[in-house]
C-alpha cells in the first residue's frame, strides 16, 4: 500500500463532507451582513456579547431586544449619556438597531 494513500482517502472524504454540507449550511447575505454588524461591538462587548467579567462593560447576549433597541436608540438621540456609544450609535439605521437587538436577544446567556 502507498504511503500516502489512507492520507488521500482522508482529505477525499473530507472534501466530499465539505462538498455535502456546504450546499446545506450556507450562511445566507443578510446573516453575513448581520453577523459582520455585530462583530462591531465585539471590541467593547466581548465576543457574541460576552462581556469580560468585572470589566465594568455590559453583556449584551440574552438581554431582552427591547430594552437593546430603547438604549442604542437613547444613545443615538443623546438622551442617555455615554463615553463613545452616542458617537458609535449614530452610525447605526433604526432598522441596524432592531437587527443588532434582535441578533443579541436570541443569543442564549
Amino acid at each position: 500500500m502507498n504511503p500516502l494513500q489512507p492520507c488521500m482517502r482522508l482529505c477525499c472524504g473530507l472534501a466530499l463532507i465539505a462538498a455535502m454540507g456546504g450546499a446545506h449550511a450556507q450562511p445566507t447575505s443578510a446573516t453575513l451582513q448581520l453577523r459582520t454588524l455585530a462583530a462591531t461591538c465585539a471590541a467593547c462587548h466581548g465576543t457574541d456579547g460576552r462581556a469580560v467579567p468585572d470589566s465594568g462593560i455590559v453583556g449584551l447576549r440574552g438581554r431582552d431586544r427591547n430594552e437593546l433597541a430603547m438604549r442604542l436608540l437613547a444613545f443615538r438621540d443623546g438622551t442617555r449619556p455615554a463615553t463613545v456609544m452616542h458617537q458609535i450609535a449614530k452610525g447605526y439605521t433604526p432598522e441596524q438597531i432592531d437587527q443588532l437587538a434582535a441578533y443579541f436577544a436570541g443569543l442564549p446567556r
